[in-house]
């Protein structure tokens, strides 16, 4: 009797055991656990070591990280009669209190699949508004709108939209090789100007150092002739001043300076006085007169 007894107390023992670690169950940082209890809400549970009932009850953990879910490439038609291919990127996640979770699991099926096609309805209609130009140029404000709309309509999923992300919005192919073909028109354009602008600098900065030059030029050409006035001016007063009256002899005097400056012979008349100041120039004494 007593080893049955001891025997029961064993598997009992046993069975305890395994129920204990059957029931274990471990949260990581990333997720939080709902736990529910033959099919009803009964707990929730935060990360680290958590236990649970086996077979009575069930824990579902859900991520509560940033999650990227991709919109899908699809074709919509633009206000301009084009069909343009777009594709777009959610980024939401879980808010990690307890409402929020449990709403995400008991307020809507399957999120993710929810928000792709929320998102992909949101870009239809907004870019259905929009020609191919305008929703090229304005994917901020598409972005936008489509992140606000995402936000309105999963308040109450206890999810929070952190951000979306166009990744394309493709024009049709002839469309996009005539865009293609415009732009490296523009491009072409654009470089030509700024080669005839450099042209036209150079030009310019060949124009101003030719008048440069010029300038240079003529103000010496004027400093030249103000020293030539300057010395006439000098040679008058001194003529006026030592040679008064005696014209002519300073002409025939300059006459022969010239002369004598390239080596050059000359017959000099018998005027006693010029050959005397031709002697003095010279540094000779004056001949005297023959009788």
């Amino acid at each position: 009797m007593n080893s049955l007894i001891a025997n029961i107390a064993i598997v009992v023992g046993i069975l305890i055991v395994v129920l204990f670690f059957s029931g274990i169950r471990i949260v990581r940082p990333t997720h939080r656990g709902l736990v529910e209890r033959l099919g009803k809400y009964r707990r929730f549970a935060h990360y680290g070591f958590n236990w649970i009932i086996p077979f009575i009850d069930r824990m579902f953990q859900i991520n509560i990280t940033e999650v990227m879910v991709d919109a899908q490439p699809q074709e919509i038609i633009t206000n301009d009669n084009l069909n343009a291919r777009v594709d777009a990127q959610v980024y939401f996640k879980v808010k990690d209190d307890e409402e929020s979770v449990k709403h995400s699991q008991y307020s809507v099926y399957n999120y993710q699949w929810q928000i792709v096609n929320l998102a992909r309805t949101t870009l239809r209609n907004i870019i259905g508004t929009l020609t191919l130009k305008s929703a090229n140029s304005e994917r901020g404000k598409i972005n936008s709108e489509l992140q606000k709309t995402l936000r309105e309509e999963t308040g109450s999923w206890g999810i929070e939209i952190v951000r979306t992300e166009l990744k394309e919005i493709d024009p049709p192919k002839d469309v996009q090789e005539t865009m293609n073909k415009v732009v490296k028109a523009e491009n072409e354009k654009i470089a030509a100007i700024d080669f005839a602008t450099a042209t036209e600098t150079m030009a310019d900065g060949a124009r101003r150092a030719e008048i440069k030059k010029a300038e240079g030029i003529k103000q010496a050409c004027v400093l030249e002739a103000e020293g030539e006035a300057q010395a006439i001016k000098l040679v008058y007063e001194a003529s006026n001043q030592y040679f008064v009256g005696n014209a002519q002899l300073l002409r025939k005097l300059e006459t022969v300076e010239k002369a004598l400056a390239h080596n050059t012979k000359i017959v000099v008349p018998g005027d006693a006085q010029l050959v005397n100041i031709i002697g003095e120039m010279a540094g000779i004494l004056p001949l005297p007169k023959k009788d």
